[in-house]
Parts: structure tokens; C-alpha cells; sequence
């Protein structure tokens, strides 16, 4: 059976943008606030998954002592069973800019009460 796919209400769209705007600005306290205290959280350096907010804001300040990501979204929409799916191009570099990694991937995101519960990243 396929999957059905299905489009975003604009303010949930707007809401996922603004996530990864705030993502690239570095503004960790903005995207915390668009997830759930216990959001489940993939760990795309080492593998794993973090948990909850701390967790995120703790993996996401060792990744950016590390390395440079930047995401960008060039489709939202939902699929049959109400999760965000979310085409991303990310770019991630070097702290001195060397380019490390250019690809398209699918972050996955299953939302609560209109906040992030979980995310997956698909290749």
C-alpha cells in the first residue's frame, strides 16, 4: 500500500521554518521551545538518539563546537499517518568552511499538542 501524502496546514509549515531558521541562527532556546520537555532527538554525529531538552541543547552545543551544520527546508508536508515529513538540503562544513558534506536528506518529525515529540533522519 503506498503512502498517502497530504498538505500542511501553512501555520504548521511556517512553524517547522521557523524551527530551522532559528537552528541555523544558533538560537537554541527557540527551537527548544518548539519541542516537547521529553522530545526524542536523532544524535546525527555519533548515532544514538538524545532525550529531551537538555539533551538536545547538550548535543547540539558539543556539534556546533565541531562542526558547522545548515539545513534548509525545500518541502514540508505530512504523510498518511499525520508526521511532518521534511526534505531538507544540508550543507555541513569545517569550523574554518571546508565543506564536509552536501546532500538532500528527509527529517521525519512526529508532532504533540503542536510540538516536536520526535524526529528521524532518513537518507
Amino acid at each position: 500500500m503506498s503512502e498517502m501524502v497530504v498538505t500542511l496546514q501553512r501555520s504548521t509549515a511556517d512553524a517547522i521554518r521557523s524551527l530551522y531558521s532559528a537552528f541555523n541562527a544558533r538560537d537554541i532556546e527557540t527551537c527548544l521551545a518548539g519541542m516537547q520537555p521529553n522530545v526524542e532527538w536523532p544524535n546525527g554525529m555519533e548515532g544514538g538518539t538524545v532525550c529531551g531538552r537538555d539533551g538536545v541543547r547538550d548535543y547540539w552545543t558539543r556539534q556546533w563546537s565541531m562542526i558547522n551544520p545548515h539545513v534548509d527546508p525545500v518541502k514540508i508536508e505530512t504523510d498518511g499517518c499525520g508526521r511532518v515529513i521534511v526534505n531538507v538540503h544540508q550543507i555541513v562544513r569545517e569550523l574554518d568552511g571546508k565543506v564536509l558534506l552536501d546532500r538532500t536528506v528527509e527529517h521525519v518529525y512526529a508532532l504533540e499538542n503542536g510540538l516536536v515529540r520526535s524526529m528521524e533522519i532518513r537518507d
